[in-house]
């Protein structure tokens, strides 16, 4: 087990780099924290090296496989975490190097432009939660390896495949392949119970603030709203996105 004690030691400050989408996207990796989230990766065999603080030492539960380990000083330590109350244990990660093969999935959660770390991470969780195959995420999002996402998601980027892609593309693939596409929408919309549940279909769910883009809902097979029996304007995306992706699923 390697020990560093500098901070400026050149490792230690290209694990800082990696708080930045810039870094992320030149090398090909990210950063983690907590043992929950190094604990999933681990499993899934995406951690190239476990960084842990002198202050906790690594944990004899958590097995690190052909990882590296370095242990690091706690002021270190507490220089990547980007939380209140750090844990004191952080994973490098690979990024999948190249897409997963989708010809078999059947049910897909698309993104439009979601800014909002915690809901995109939220969002993540939740189609993993509900049996989702694969999540497409389009343009305009916040980076998919943000730590707020990461850490939101609790794991579930090592657990179903994520892709960054153009869904302006991806609506006619899936209809081509007789997967339905449904828009979520306010105005020319169905109520989301008047959709039958089924064995394949897709959600595109929008930004925070706008919804799903209008250039893409002209597209869809569908678009669906859910109702408002109270005062409030409208749903949280992610919440939106738990209740359709369950309905949905049959």
């Amino acid at each position: 087990m390697k020990y560093i004690q500098s901070l400026q030691n050149a490792q230690v400050k290209q694990w800082k780099k990696l708080l930045t989408k810039k870094e992320r996207d030149r090398s090909g990796t990210f950063l983690i924290e907590g043992f929950h989230l190094v604990e999933e990766a681990l499993k899934e065999e995406q951690v190239i090296e476990v960084i842990v603080s002198e202050k906790i030492g690594l944990p004899p539960r958590l097995d690190s496989g052909t990882a590296m380990v370095t242990m690091v000083t706690e002021e270190i330590a507490n220089l990547l975490s980007d939380t209140e109350t750090p844990q004191g244990i952080y994973a490098v990660c690979h990024k999948p190097k190249k897409d997963p093969e989708l010809s078999a999935a059947k049910t897909f959660l698309l993104i439009d432009a979601v800014q909002d770390p915690g809901n995109l991470g939220t969002m993540i969780r939740t189609a993993d939660a509900a049996g989702i195959d694969a999540v497409i995420v389009g343009r305009g999002s916040v980076d998919l390896y943000n730590a707020k996402v990461l850490r939101s998601a609790q794991g579930s980027h090592f657990h179903l495949p994520i892709i960054r892609g153009d869904l302006e593309g991806w609506i006619p693939r899936l209809k081509e392949k007789n997967i339905p596409v449904y828009g979520t929408a306010l105005e020319r919309a169905a109520t989301y119970t008047d959709i039958p549940a089924a064995d394949s279909f897709a959600l595109m769910v929008g930004n925070e603030g706008s919804g799903v883009n209008k250039e893409l809902l002209i597209h869809t097979t569908a678009n669906l709203y859910i109702p408002i029996y109270g005062k409030s304007e409208s749903l949280n995306v992610a919440v939106a996105t738990g209740i359709l992706l369950y309905y949905l699923k049959k």
